[in-house]
Parts: C-alpha cells; structure tokens; sequence
C-alpha cells in the first residue's frame, strides 16, 4: 500500500509581483527578505502547506498531505490576493501538481547489495558510504524509488499517484521473484 506524504505544485499568475509591498498588504500570513531569499513565503494558516510567490508571478505550493489539499491551498491563496487587489481572479494562468512523495513497505531485512544487482545496475544506485538507501530509476516510470534495507520505500518525482502505486507492485513483484529477504 502506497502513502501519499507530501504533495508539490506550482503555478504562474499573469503578473510580476513588488514582493514587499504585497507581504506588506497580507500582513502575518506572508515573509518576505529579499537579503535571505527570493521568494515571499505565505502561510495561510499555522498548520497549512507553504506558498512560496516569486517576483515573476510563479508560485510553489509544499507540504500538501493530498491532491485535493494541494488544489484548495491553490484556491485559499487566490482568494487571499484577490481580497485587497493584488491580483484578479483570472490572473492565474495555470497551477499543476508537480512531485508526489509516497511511502511504501516492500519487506523487512533487505539486503540492498544483492538487491541492486537484481533489479540491474544499470538501473540503481548504492553507495551506503554516501546514502544508506537503494536508488532505484525504472526506464518505464518517470519517478525514483529510495530503497532502505529495513524494507520502507519512498518514491518521488511522479506527478501521478497511479505511477507510483505501480513502483510499488512492480518492486513488491520484482522482490517476490527475486527472494531476497
């Protein structure tokens, strides 16, 4: 089973932004330093996802526990600069998921080393002086699965949550084959 942990998405307003006189009209939802970052970090209530808007009119969205989180955040963060005027409403040009981070359990006391050359070398990555986890990238999938020896998984870089459920089974079937717990 595949546990979709944190949603990403970006988008792009039809305008460029004067970041400080907009953090200054959304007051404490917004943080803005152009001496640290770019960005203007909005955070539309204490425990919601991250809004990060860009002089260019591009924007971020982290830290969605779902789809649906990701597109109402989308919508909050809208109407918040539609309020006071910043922007119009059609001002947005397009907003689309970007990275899905998902967990799975594949097994339990997998040997990494053998795995890797299971799965083809050609196809991982195992360094354990750099990285304790497995990497793994499928030509047939455009996401990347991180593979530690106590079994859990994560796999990130899809956009598509039905991708990497099917990382998962394909691993689950590939470990099963290969009998390497």
């Amino acid at each position: 089973m595949v546990e979709l942990v944190n949603v990403v998405g970006s988008g792009s307003f039809d305008r460029e932004f004067d970041l400080s006189v907009v953090a200054e009209d959304l007051g404490s939802l917004a943080e803005f330093d152009e001496e640290k970052y770019p960005g203007m970090y909005v955070r539309l209530s204490e425990d919601s996802p991250l809004a990060t808007i860009y002089r260019t009119g591009k924007f971020i969205v982290t830290g969605a526990d779902s789809i649906d989180e990701l597109y109402d955040v989308r919508e909050e963060l809208v109407d918040v600069l539609t309020g006071p005027g910043i922007i119009l409403e059609d001002d947005l040009e397009w907003f689309s998921v970007q990275n899905l981070v998902c967990t799975t359990v594949l097994s339990s006391d997998l040997k990494l080393n053998a795995l890797a050359i299971g799965l083809g070398l050609e196809q991982t990555e195992y360094e354990p002086e750099q990285f304790p986890g497995l990497i793994y990238r499928n030509p047939d999938f455009e996401c990347v699965a991180l593979i530690f020896s106590t079994g859990k998984a994560v796999i990130t870089g899809s956009s598509d949550l039905e991708e990497a459920e099917a990382v998962a089974s394909f691993l689950e079937e590939k470990l099963s084959r290969l009998q390497l717990n």
